[in-house]
């Protein structure tokens, strides 16, 4: 099916003002002031006052679920992909959090490729919390080489639930993830889970200072859990890391001030993404101290770019950079997170209060009108 998206006003994420868009086989084929298609070839869809953005990514959920902090019955469920479409997300990255017993990465896989039946662009990451990395091959290089859906691996320092790893054992892990990336084509990130210890992103900075590792391959993830964190994490992006900020769990300021701050700290807004870590598990306490399980959301990346925006009077194209080409890059994935021809036709549209009407995966209608019609 071709469409002739007609009348939009785009944004690349740059600005590019009101163009027409060709869409077939998944891909965008043509943006143009104008474009005219003999009747019947094309279905023409009118997005006259919309916003269009590309699809937007989210590079850490928990598709699986996760939790189970208070034993078994906190844990969450599967994400549904409707959950996933409704909030403009059209690529995810899954993976495993504390847990990788009671949750697989052969689950993780084959949740991956349901997502992509229906209708969605879904990766993983091998291994979890833990040293040595769980992996469903023999290592991290095999999973990455010889798995298509993972495209790197996770680890989690300075957390009492993590294994504590070394210099050497990080660096270890960093040559498997390089190589791997190298020899399947794929960019090969490891992501690294920060918990709330003093030792912070010590290590990391060494990693990059002292023994001169590729800083593109370490993929830092909740940097804003705590301010000393946060300071850290902004000395890492000025070296030329991307730092990842959780728009769900802990942090010391709301995301979107936090991305204010590292701003005004001259950080590049380019080495800046949003993650949800979507459908953890989270906990608190009600009004009479009892404890209140929750799954954390998955729509919050996109509400705090619309604060951007709104309140914080960023430029449209760069606080959607967080949420598109920023992740793309992290990840390598060339033909995701822009609208530019050859790339994968993931859009969003928006009215001009930035309420989600529209969404296109890889060429096809997930939504329309805000009503969802995805294929279950």
């Amino acid at each position: 099916m071709m469409f002739v998206v007609k009348n939009g006003n785009v944004y690349t994420p740059d600005p590019v003002g009101k163009k027409d868009l060709l869409i077939g086989g998944g891909k965008i084929l043509a943006i143009e002031e104008r474009i005219e298609l003999p009747s019947g070839l094309a279905e023409v869809v009118d997005a006259q006052g919309k916003i269009i953005t590309p699809g937007l990514i989210d590079q850490h959920i928990h598709l699986t679920g996760a939790g189970g902090k208070y034993a078994f019955a906190s844990m969450t469920p599967e994400i549904n992909v409707d959950e996933l479409v409704a909030c403009g997300t059209t690529t995810v990255v899954g993976l495993l959090g504390t847990d990788g017993v009671t949750h697989s990465l052969q689950a993780l896989y084959a949740k991956v490729k349901a997502l992509e039946q229906q209708g969605i662009s879904a990766y993983m990451l091998t291994s979890n919390f833990g040293y040595p990395p769980r992996t469903m091959l023999e290592s991290v290089l095999e999973d990455i080489v010889f798995i298509d859906k993972v495209i790197g691996c996770k680890i989690a320092i300075s957390d009492e639930r993590g294994s504590f790893p070394t210099e050497n054992e990080l660096l270890k892990l960093l040559r498997e993830v390089h190589v791997g990336g190298m020899l399947a084509g794929k960019g090969g990130i490891l992501h690294i889970h920060l918990g709330g210890l003093e030792t912070r992103m010590d290590i990391l900075l060494n990693l990059v200072k002292i023994h001169h590792f590729p800083i593109r391959h370490i993929s830092p993830t909740h940097v804003g859990r705590t301010k000393e964190l946060f300071e850290q994490a902004i000395e890492f992006a000025k070296l030329g890391g991307m730092i990842d900020i959780s728009t769900g769990g802990t942090k010391f300021d709301m995301p979107h001030k936090q991305v204010l701050y590292a701003l005004k700290k001259q950080v590049p807004i380019e080495n800046i993404t949003f993650s949800s870590d979507g459908n953890a598990g989270m906990a608190k306490n009600g009004e009479n101290a009892e404890l209140i399980l929750y799954k954390a959301p998955v729509d919050l990346n996109l509400k705090q770019v619309i604060l951007l925006i709104q309140e914080g009077g960023m430029p449209i194209g760069d606080a959607f950079k967080l949420i598109t080409t920023n992740p793309a890059r992290n990840l390598s994935l060339k033909h995701k997170g822009k609208i530019s021809v050859g790339c994968d036709a993931d859009l969003c549209f928006f009215n001009s209060d930035f309420v989600l009407t529209d969404v296109f995966s890889k060429g096809k209608k997930l939504m329309t009108n805000r009503k969802l019609i995805t294929n279950h």
